[in-house]
């Protein structure tokens, strides 16, 4: 996928740097294919997620992504903004919970403060615990792990402990089987 974008967005540049009338059109025709494409990857990697939770009689735990492009952009570097910019994050949620409903999945809606940096072992919170974007690190008890599957366990525990304090997830979903949460570090 980052392939297929990267090229597009080369091609893009070209037709920008021409400027004609056909250049214009085949910009307009582009920006079409690309949300076509974008919309029916959404939809695979939804229909996928919620098959396997499913499948594994299991609810699916989502990160509340509102507003998350205006809190990150301050950290962002300019190489990186165009691929942080670019992603559906909102209509692959829509997907996803749709998808689920009918399903009878439950989707919960979980906040994502800290959950990068808590250690999913014995809870200590702090910036220091990831010293890179790829590896966790606790500086209390030790544990080391993937940054990203460290996040994830950790969405699962406040997915779980949601469900088991009865309160109600803020997007909806069907009955589940197990409180347990399949998390998404996306």
């Amino acid at each position: 996928m980052k392939q297929t974008r990267e090229r597009r967005f080369r091609h893009r540049q070209r037709l920008q740097k021409a400027n004609t009338r056909r250049a214009r059109w085949r910009l307009r025709k582009n920006a079409r294919r690309e949300t076509r494409f974008q919309r029916d990857v959404n939809h695979c990697i939804s229909k996928k997620l919620v098959a396997k939770a499913k499948t594994e009689r299991k609810a699916l735990a989502l990160e509340e992504l509102s507003h998350i492009r205006t809190r990150t952009d301050n950290g962002c570097r300019r190489s990186q903004r165009r691929l942080r910019t670019s992603w559906a994050f909102r209509q692959l949620r829509s997907f996803v919970t749709y998808k689920a409903q009918q399903a009878g999945v439950l989707v919960i809606a979980v906040d994502p403060r800290n959950t990068s940096r808590t250690c999913s072992v014995c809870g200590h919170c702090d910036k220091k615990n990831r010293a890179d974007q790829a590896h966790f690190k606790c500086l209390s008890c030790g544990y080391t792990a993937n940054a990203d599957t460290n996040a994830a366990v950790n969405i699962a525990f406040r997915a779980a402990r949601q469900t088991a304090y009865g309160a109600a997830p803020p997007s909806g979903g069907g009955a589940s089987t197990s409180p347990v949460a399949l998390a998404l570090g996306i």
